[in-house]
């Protein structure tokens, strides 16, 4: 698994990124790509072919390679920048995403495939490339990785197209869903058959999903974010209920969701939290923290979104409330 890396390191270049993207297939989510490079004293003998391990393993390896590798860059392009541009373009995009956040400059890149649009750097490509360079291996387990979490995080919000477990891919279950169901936000409308069974307004409308459908919307932007959802809908009885708990990095944030509909101007969000709302949600807030033994900083953020016919509008504001904060 390291011929090519040997070559390369034997001719005095000392820093490859090993380059490799997944995500290209399914009908919903992004498109991650990754860009790893490795020590040339590396250990990692179970790293192979992302496909041919499995989850558990992957996570595993995952957390190894992050230890092992000089810099790790990764690249994530989301479904409207794919249906913009085609999944081809999306791809080229998340691998040059992803060399662009790597903190050490390659130089040279080894990509998995016939070819890769990634100008101003030495490059080769290599056919069935995971399973011949340890490089290529390691940044194709960290791209499933970061994309597979993404698609759990969204499980949470679209259940009924079960997510977590096929990631995106056009299941026969999945397929059955989006029939059934409609299409959800996450899904590629330059996939088929997607375009097909788009939900309306009206239908949002008549079958009362538009509340439903802006916290989806705002969960999806704190996914993209990078947030960790924790809960949602996390409802106290006779005390109150928080629509979003995430993790910011260090910081608790728990939101409130006000959908509005075309027609209606934006208002600020004190007149969605009054006094008693305040005080309910803060009960909520306690609750939650004193069940959960934390004590750590954390804040409250309104998450704002204009359905209608036209464009979709979110916008979310941070510290909505003066909570007070304690250092974790």
């Amino acid at each position: 698994m390291l011929q090519y890396e040997k070559k390369y390191w034997k001719s005095g270049k000392k820093y490859l990124a090993g380059i490799d993207e997944a995500g290209r297939g399914p009908l919903a989510g992004p498109v991650a790509a990754a860009a790893v490079i490795l020590p040339q004293n590396v250990d990692l003998p179970e790293v192979t072919d992302s496909k041919k391990i499995s989850e558990k393993k992957r996570e595993r390896l995952f957390d190894e390679i992050y230890k092992a590798a000089l810099s790790i860059g990764v690249g994530v392009i989301h479904e409207e920048v794919i249906d913009k541009n085609n999944i081809l373009q999306a791809t080229y995009m998340a691998m040059r995403m992803a060399v662009g956040n790597l903190i050490v400059t390659p130089e040279i890149l080894l990509v998995d495939g016939n070819k890769a649009d990634i100008k101003h750097y030495q490059q080769e490509s290599i056919i069935n490339g995971d399973q011949k360079s340890l490089s290529i291996a390691a940044a194709s387990i960290i791209a499933k990785v970061t994309r597979d979490r993404m698609m759990q995080q969204y499980d949470m919000f679209f259940p009924e197209f079960g997510f977590a477990k096929h990631k995106g891919y056009g299941t026969k279950q999945h397929m059955e869903m989006i029939i059934n169901k409609k299409a959800a936000p996450i899904h590629r409308k330059s996939f088929n058959p997607v375009p097909l069974h788009l939900p309306t307004f009206a239908y949002l409308k008549r079958n009362r999903l538009i509340g439903r459908l802006g916290k989806q919307l705002t969960a999806c932007q704190f996914i993209r974010k990078g947030h960790e959802i924790l809960e949602t809908n996390y409802n106290v009885p006779k005390v109150g209920e928080i629509d979003i708990i995430s993790r910011d990095a260090s910081i608790l944030v728990f939101t409130e969701v006000k959908t509005q509909t075309a027609g209606h101007a934006w208002e600020e969000p004190s007149p969605h939290i009054d006094e008693n709302k305040g005080d309910r949600i803060m009960n909520a807030v306690q609750h939650y923290m004193e069940s959960h033994k934390l004590n750590c900083d954390f804040r409250f953020d309104v998450g704002e979104v204009m359905l209608g016919k036209g464009e979709t509008e979110i916008r979310i504001l941070e510290e909505a409330l003066s909570l007070y904060k304690t250092k974790c």
